[in-house]
């Protein structure tokens, strides 16, 4: 409750909590135009690609170029500088650095960065939630080996519906789900880059204007993010996922606690505890009134007549049984809410969600139907989605996780709507993030 007096309290004393970024892309920025207001943070230095393009994004987002002209880690230390270069490895290695944020996006690349990092000691903030969904147990299981804390960021939909799920269990209550919303059809599925904004709601020139990666905005739309997030959201939470995938109920946010209970109570869940995602779109393609596509939820029981009664006498919107309710947020905010990570773990040393298990996995599934030779462009692209499975069955059956789906060769041609395996593609089975998949497979 007192992140915010705490992080004055750092910057009285003159020891801001010292952070890194890898990558500067839009959630980077986003975080970009908080951070520069927060005296009790001290941003030493960011690593991108494009150094240019990432001075240019602070720029856009507010920062006066004298801010980011430190030329070198060591003189933005000494100087509550900022150093903007391409060398993430000097950057994880710094001394002066406490937290590193992993912000790329990119999931290979992003195993490197994170594990890099908790060999130097850095406590990690993790962004790039599409690593955390194939292998965020093993992240965690490093980290806790490394004596240093992994967390997903706050800001994005997992962490946000895991503080809402450990809010309810907190209090007593069982959890019967717990997810995100989404603007769903079932065609999306086959959306590309080049269709993205003729359905998400934003014209291309303001996709333009804010700088929008139509790849990284069509992997929400086609299903994969949903599936990546309600993975991580399982792995952190201890709940469970549909066998067969997210279903996308259809249902506002009064509509919840209705839609979000088990079948056999009139609901949509296969059984108890699960994860889901609230479509905010009907079948035929009409908006639900008070959607919640932008928030996230958590349905929740009252198992006792006395609860029930509480409910009532307090006039808690409940089900039509006046067994379940939920609580809601119905915006996120994305980067803009990532100082709240930070502080958690620079202050607290509390992650804001962290797996800890492996219940959910998300598989590559193919788009249209795949020639063998093509190559895999992973999440949001054109030739795979993200399915949502339970972990145990994805493994046995060898699906290719999504955060794996890229730059690889097919070997054989597969039919839209199936699986890839790890048997159907040559990939490059030296690379760290390969290796610790496989490693996490052996764990469970």
């Amino acid at each position: 409750m007192n992140l915010f007096s705490m992080l004055n309290k750092r910057a009285e004393d003159g020891e801001p909590i010292r952070i890194g970024m890898i990558g500067a892309g839009k959630f980077g920025t986003m975080f970009l135009s908080q951070v520069r207001k927060l005296a009790g943070i001290h941003l030493v230095g960011v690593a991108d690609l494009s150094p240019a393009n990432a001075r240019s994004n602070m720029e856009f987002a507010g920062w006066e170029p004298e801010r980011f002209a430190a030329a070198s880690l060591d003189q933005a230390a000494k100087e509550s500088g900022t150093h903007v270069g391409d060398d993430w490895q000097a950057l994880v290695a710094h001394p002066a650095i406490d937290i590193v944020i992993e912000c790329t996006g990119a999931p290979v690349a992003a195993i490197d960065h994170i594990l890099g990092a908790f060999d130097h000691g850095k406590h990690v903030v993790n962004v790039t939630v599409e690593a955390d969904a194939f292998c965020g147990y093993a992240l965690a299981r490093k980290a806790e080996a490394a004596g240093v804390i992994y967390s997903m960021a706050y800001g994005d939909q997992p962490a946000l519906t895991c503080d809402l799920v450990d809010w309810a269990r907190t209090c007593g209550f069982n959890v019967t789900a717990a997810g995100r919303g989404h603007k769903w059809l079932p065609e999306f599925r086959k959306s590309t880059p080049e269709t993205v904004w003729d359905h998400w709601g934003v014209s291309r020139e303001k996709a333009e204007r804010g700088r929008l990666n139509p790849k990284m905005f069509n992997s929400f739309l086609d299903g994969s993010k949903p599936a990546i997030e309600s993975s991580a959201i399982a792995n952190a939470t201890g709940l469970m996922v549909p066998a067969q995938g997210l279903q996308f109920p259809v249902g506002g946010a009064e509509d919840l606690a209705n839609i979000m209970r088990p079948k056999a109570e009139g609901g949509h869940l296969e059984r108890k505890g699960m994860v889901e995602v609230a479509s905010s779109l009907t079948r035929e393609g009409r908006p639900v009134p008070y959607d919640i596509r932008q928030g996230v939820w958590v349905v929740f029981e009252g198992d006792t007549e006395y609860l029930r009664n509480c409910f009532q006498e307090y006039l808690v919107r409940t089900d039509d049984s006046g067994r379940y309710s939920s609580l809601y947020k119905r915006w996120h905010l994305i980067g803009l809410e990532l100082p709240v990570s930070v502080a958690s773990v620079g202050l607290r040393r509390e992650p804001t969600g962290v797996a800890r298990c492996f219940n959910g996995d998300v598989a590559a599934i193919a788009k249209r139907d795949l020639a063998a030779g093509e190559i895999l462009d992973g999440e949001g692209g054109y030739t795979v989605t993200g399915g949502l499975r339970p972990a145990r069955l994805s493994v046995e059956a060898g699906h290719l996780p999504l955060g794996l789906a890229h730059n690889v060769k097919l070997k054989r041609a597969i039919a839209d709507g199936q699986p890839v395996r790890f048997g159907d593609v040559e990939i490059d089975e030296t690379t760290t993030a390969y290796k610790l998949r496989r490693w996490m497979e052996s764990l469970v």
